[in-house]
């Protein structure tokens, strides 16, 4: 029995140029999605960004308000040693009394011959000794063994239970300032010598006398009537 060939149907998948469209349709948007994933991961695949912390360890720490010591007993910087005396000696002072030597010369190791011979003392009366550039130099400072050694003085009499010499410093420059005034440089060295003898003592302005000005003391012109006294003064 012949059969007969049944002819081929058509397909139901349409057109193929339609179909060759929609697929390049396809590959291009599956292009631009894949560019997109890249630079998406291109992006994700960028070092992050620091992160920004502080560190707390490296603050600086605000400074305190500084609480003052103790004042130094060595009040004054660059005091030559041998004005501070020994603690185990040193006693209190609350005045200090001028003098000049009333001659042209001299020098500590002079006047204490001159007190041990002619005045019959223990040595000079004098704590210290200002020098002219006659017999020691011109400004300097010579400490005696009387201040040294915290002794009571001689350099002023006549006062009430002779306070003068029991607590007051007594200061001599060499010079006779009846006829002449003391050198610039005997000036600066005993405005730093009494600055800090006022400094160390607690002695107060008024309490800086000329050997002629002491409360109770014998009548004289030391230390000289051309001694600027009013200038010390006024430096202290």
């Amino acid at each position: 029995m012949l059969v007969s060939a049944k002819a081929p149907s058509r397909s139901r998948k349409g057109n193929p140029r339609q179909m060759c469209k929609k697929t390049f349709v396809q590959c291009g948007c599956l292009l631009v999605l894949s560019g997109c994933l890249l630079v998406l991961s291109g992006c994700a695949g960028e070092e992050p960004l620091p992160k920004i912390a502080y560190d707390y360890s490296l603050e600086r720490p605000i400074p305190r308000p500084s609480i003052p010591g103790p004042k130094p007993r060595f009040g004054i910087e660059g005091i030559p040693q041998g004005w501070m005396p020994a603690s185990q000696t040193e006693r209190s002072w609350s005045a200090i009394i001028i003098h000049h030597s009333g001659s042209e010369g001299g020098d500590a190791a002079i006047f204490d011959k001159w007190h041990r011979e002619g005045r019959h003392w223990n040595g000079i009366g004098y704590d210290f000794v200002i020098g002219n550039g006659t017999d020691s130099a011109d400004g300097q400072v010579e400490v005696t063994y009387r201040w040294s050694d915290q002794l009571t003085g001689a350099h002023c009499g006549g006062t009430a239970g002779n306070w003068a010499n029991e607590e007051a410093i007594g200061i001599c420059l060499v010079g006779d300032f009846n006829r002449t005034e003391p050198t610039s440089r005997q000036m600066q060295s005993l405005v730093r010598l009494v600055r800090f003898l006022q400094s160390r003592y607690g002695i107060p302005k008024n309490r800086v006398f000329g050997h002629n000005t002491t409360p109770g003391g014998r009548s004289t012109d030391c230390p000289g009537r051309r001694f600027p006294m009013a200038e010390l003064k006024s430096q202290l």
